[in-house]
C-alpha cells in the first residue's frame, strides 16, 4: 500500500522515456487506409473520415469550404433538419471542419451505435444534393459574419499576413470576400463534391473503444464506395511574397487597440532545422514563460499575450509572432520583438531556461499522449505530412540533447529582422 506521509520522488519530464502508442492499420475492399487506436476506459470513439479536399485542390475561391460545409444539409433521402435529428437521437456529434489541403467529417459516438450511424455517414459521401435553399441559407449567413468579422483588426491581420508571406493566389495566402460567396454555383459545389469526396482520396481514423467487427462494419457501408486511394495531387503554387517589408492599416479610425504580426517563410516539418527551431521558438514567444511573454506583457504592460508559433501546413509555411496592442504603443511592442530577436542572436540563453523549456515541451507532449483521442491526432499529423514514428523520436532527442550554441545559430540564421514582414491593423 502506498505511504501517503511520505511524498513522491520528483522527476524532470526530461527524464523520462517518452514513447509514441503505435496504430493498427488495414485497408478495406476499395483500397482506402484505415488507422485504429483501441483503448480508453469508456465506451466511446471517434472515427474521422479525412478527404483531400481542402482549398488548395479547388479551382474557384471557396468552393471547397462550402462543398465540405453542406455535405450534411441533404441527401436525397433525409433534409438537413432529418440528419441533424438522427445524430442527436442517439447522442452523436458529427462534424465537419475544411482545411488548406484537406477536409474532415468527424462523428464521436457511444460505441454501440456505430452501426446506426455509418449508413447515413456513407449516404453524405454518395448521395449529398447541396440544395438550392440550403445554399442560398449559407451564402446570406457567411456574408453577414464576415461582414462583422471585418471590423475587427485581429481578423483582417491575420488574413493580410498570410496574404504578404505567401501571395494572394496561394492556397495559404488567399481570403474570401462577399463577392465570391455571390460568385458560387451549386453546379460548382457538386462538381467538387463527385471529384474529391465520392471519387477522392479518403483516409479513416478511428480512437476509442472500437467494437470487435470495426473492419467489417466500415467495409460494409463504405468498402464499395468508388474512393481512389492512390489518387495524386500535382497541383503546385509558387509563393509570391509581398515586396514590402512594413505595412501599417487602418481598418478603423476610432479603433483603440492594435492587430500586430510579424511573420517570415520558413521550412516545413522535413527540414532538419524544424524541431530546433521549435525549441528557439518556445523561448522567444512559445509559451507563458518566453522572453516575449516576459518583456511585453510582465514588465511593459503592452498586451494580455504575446506568441510566436510555427503554422501547421503541409507544403510551405511560416514563422509567426501574433499579438494585440494598444494603438498607442504598437509601435514600441514591434520594437521589443525585434530586440528580444536581437538578445537572442547575441547572447547564449542560460543553463536554466534552457532546462525550463525542455521540461515544458516534454511535458507538454506527454499530455497529448494521454489516451487514444489525444494519440490519434499525432498520428493523423504525422501520415498527413509522410512521417512516420522516426521524427517523434528524433524530435524527443534534440529537444534533449539540444544547446544553448546550438540555440543561439538558429536565432542568427532565422530571427533577423529584415527578413520578417511587419503588419499593424488598427
Amino acid at each position: 500500500m502506498q505511504n501517503r506521509t511520505q511524498a513522491p520522488n520528483i522527476f524532470d519530464a526530461v527524464e523520462f522515456d517518452v514513447k509514441l502508442n503505435p496504430y493498427q492499420h488495414f485497408t478495406l475492399d476499395n483500397g482506402v487506409s484505415v488507422y485504429t487506436i483501441d483503448g480508453g476506459t469508456q465506451e466511446v470513439l471517434q472515427i474521422e473520415f479525412v478527404f483531400y479536399a481542402g482549398n488548395w485542390h479547388e479551382e474557384k475561391n471557396i468552393v471547397a469550404a462550402t462543398t465540405n460545409y453542406l455535405l450534411k444539409n441533404g441527401t436525397k433521402n433525409k433534409n438537413a433538419f432529418a440528419i441533424d435529428e438522427y445524430f442527436a437521437f442517439y447522442g452523436a456529434y458529427l462534424n465537419r471542419y475544411c482545411y488548406n489541403e484537406t477536409s474532415t467529417i468527424t462523428l464521436h459516438s457511444l460505441s454501440k451505435n456505430l452501426p446506426h450511424l455509418l449508413p447515413v455517414i456513407a449516404e453524405l459521401f454518395t448521395e449529398s444534393i447541396f440544395p438550392e435553399d440550403e445554399l442560398a441559407i449559407y451564402k446570406k449567413n457567411q456574408q453577414q459574419r464576415l461582414q462583422i468579422k471585418l471590423k475587427k483588426c485581429d481578423f483582417v491581420a491575420n488574413r493580410l499576413i498570410d496574404e504578404y508571406i505567401y501571395g494572394i493566389h496561394h492556397p495559404y495566402g488567399k481570403y474570401t470576400s462577399t463577392l465570391d460567396y455571390n460568385a458560387l454555383e451549386r453546379d460548382e459545389l457538386i462538381a467538387f463534391y463527385n471529384q474529391y469526396y465520392t471519387q477522392g482520396k479518403c483516409l479513416i481514423f478511428i480512437a476509442g473503444k472500437l467494437p470487435t467487427n470495426i473492419q467489417g462494419l466500415l467495409n460494409t457501408y463504405f468498402g464499395n464506395i468508388p474512393f481512389n486511394p492512390h489518387k495524386t495531387f500535382t497541383k503546385e503554387y509558387h509563393i509570391a511574397s509581398a515586396d514590402l517589408k512594413k505595412q501599417f492599416i487602418v481598418n478603423d479610425e476610432n479603433g483603440v487597440q492594435g492587430a500586430i504580426r510579424i511573420a517570415r517563410n520558413f521550412p516545413n516539418k522535413h527540414h532538419p532545422d524544424y524541431t530546433k527551431a521549435q525549441v528557439l521558438n518556445n523561448i522567444l514567444g512559445g509559451f507563458f514563460g518566453s522572453h516575449l511573454m516576459k518583456n511585453i506583457r510582465e514588465d511593459k504592460g503592452y498586451t494580455y499575450g504575446i506568441h510566436s508559433f510555427i503554422q501547421n501546413h503541409i507544403h510551405d509555411t511560416a514563422w509567426m509572432i501574433s499579438t494585440e496592442a494598444g494603438r498607442d504603443v504598437c509601435e514600441a511592442t514591434i520594437d521589443e520583438t525585434y530586440k528580444e530577436m536581437n538578445l537572442l542572436r547575441n547572447e547564449l540563453v542560460t543553463e536554466e531556461e534552457l532546462h525550463l523549456v525542455k521540461n515544458f515541451m516534454i511535458g507538454s507532449l506527454l499530455g497529448t499522449l494521454d489516451g487514444p483521442f489525444q494519440v490519434m491526432p499525432r498520428w493523423r499529423n504525422y501520415i498527413l505530412n509522410n512521417l512516420d514514428e522516426t521524427f517523434f523520436y528524433n524530435s524527443i532527442q534534440t529537444i534533449k540533447n539540444i544547446t544553448a550554441e546550438e540555440i543561439q545559430t538558429l536565432a542568427k540564421k532565422y530571427l533577423n529582422p529584415e527578413d520578417f514582414y511587419e503588419l499593424t491593423v488598427i
